[in-house]
C-alpha cells in the first residue's frame, strides 16, 4: 500500500528564489521515495543589493511578493500537504529583512525562516549527502551559495566540523569579499583536514550541477581537480555574452559561475580533494526531507 504526498520547499538565496515541489512515496518494507516534480527558479539577485546598501531595494522587494504569491498558487494548483520556506544570507543580512517577510506573511500566508549558515549546513545534511558518506573515507562538503560558502567534514559517516564563511559568489562579483576571508577559510580546511590522508570533495549548488550536467559524466561519477580546471580556465577565457551563447548559460549563471568556480577549486586545493562529487542537492532538498523527518517523529511519538 501506498501513501502519497507532495511536499513544497522554497529557498530564498542571494542569487535567486526557488520553489521545489517533491513527491514523496511511502511503501510498507520499502524505502520512501522522494520524486522531484517541479522547480520552479526565479533570478531576483537580493544579494546584490544588499551586500552593498544593506537592504533590499522596494523594486527587489515586490518581485519577490510577486513570486511568493505566485508559488503559494502554484503549491495549492499542486495540492502541497506540507511546506517550509527558509531564506539565507541575503535576507539575514537586510535591514529590512524581517520586516519583508512579515508582509510577506501577511500577503500571501507563508511564512519565511531567516536561518544562519549552521542552520543551513545541518539542514543540507538531511537530504541523501548521508547516502554518499560512507564510514570508510573521508569528505570535505563545499556548498558555494550568492552570499556564504558552507563547509562541513565528514569521517566514520560523521559530521566532524562545520564551518561558514561570508565568501560567496555574488559577494565577490561586487568586490565585497576581504582577502582575509579566503585566508580563513584556507586555514580552517587546511586545519581540519590535515590528520586525513585521502580525502574526496562533495559540492553543492547552482554553479556545481551546471558544470556536472555539461560535463556529460554519469551521476555519481567525480569531476576530477584537472577536468574543473581546465573548466575555470576556458569560462575566463570567454566573454559574458560568450558563456550565455557558446556554453547555453543563463545570463544570472553566466557571470557567477566564475568566482564559484574558483572556490570550489581552492577547497579542492586546501583539502588535497583529487575529485568532488557533484550528488545534486540542496538547501530546498533538505527542507523536504526535515519536513518528512518530523512529521515520521509525529507519528512515531502518537503511535507510542
Amino acid at each position: 500500500m501506498l501513501n502519497i504526498e507532495k511536499y513544497g520547499a522554497v529557498d530564498i538565496g542571494s542569487n535567486a528564489i526557488r520553489l521545489l515541489v517533491v513527491t514523496v512515496i511511502e511503501q510498507e518494507g520499502k524505502d520512501t521515495i522522494f520524486k522531484k516534480t517541479s522547480l520552479v527558479r526565479v533570478p531576483i539577485r537580493l544579494g546584490a543589493e544588499v551586500f552593498l546598501e544593506g537592504k533590499i531595494s522596494e523594486n527587489s522587494a515586490a518581485r519577490m511578493m510577486d513570486a511568493m504569491v505566485a508559488f503559494k498558487l502554484l503549491m495549492k494548483t499542486h495540492g502541497i500537504k506540507r511546506f517550509r520556506a527558509c531564506a539565507t544570507s541575503a535576507m539575514r543580512e537586510a535591514s529590512n529583512g524581517r520586516a519583508l517577510a512579515e508582509a510577506i506573511a501577511e500577503k500571501s500566508g507563508l511564512s519565511i525562516n531567516i536561518i544562519d549558515g549552521n542552520d543551513e549546513a545541518a539542514i543540507i545534511a538531511s537530504t541523501d549527502l548521508k547516502n554518499l558518506i560512507q564510514d570508510d573515507k573521508v569528505f570535505l562538503y563545499v556548498d558555494v551559495g550568492g552570499g556564504s560558502t558552507e563547509l562541513t567534514l565528514f569521517a566514520k559517516g560523521k559530521s566532524v566540523a562545520s564551518q561558514s564563511f561570508k565568501l560567496g559568489t555574488v559577494r565577490l562579483l561586487e568586490g565585497l569579499v576581504d582577502e582575509r576571508v579566503w585566508g580563513e577559510m584556507e586555514d580552517w580546511i587546511k586545519l581540519k583536514t590535515r590528520d586525513f590522508k585521502k580525502i574526496s570533495m562533495i559540492g553543492s549548488g547552482g554553479n556545481i550541477n551546471t558544470i556536472f550536467k555539461k560535463s556529460g559524466k554519469k551521476m555519481g561519477k567525480p569531476l576530477s581537480y584537472l577536468y574543473l580546471s581546465s573548466y575555470y580556465e576556458l569560462i575566463k577565457s570567454l566573454t559574458f555574452e560568450e558563456r550565455i551563447t557558446e556554453l547555453d548559460m543563463n545570463p544570472d549563471r553566466a557571470d557567477v559561475v566564475i568566482p564559484a568556480t574558483r572556490i570550489y577549486l581552492s577547497a579542492m586545493k586546501w583539502s588535497r580533494a583529487k575529485n568532488v562529487f557533484v550528488p545534486k542537492i540542496g538547501l530546498s532538498d533538505g527542507i523536504v526531507r526535515s519536513l518528512y523527518n518530523e512529521k515520521v517523529a509525529a507519528e512515531m511519538e502518537v503511535n507510542s
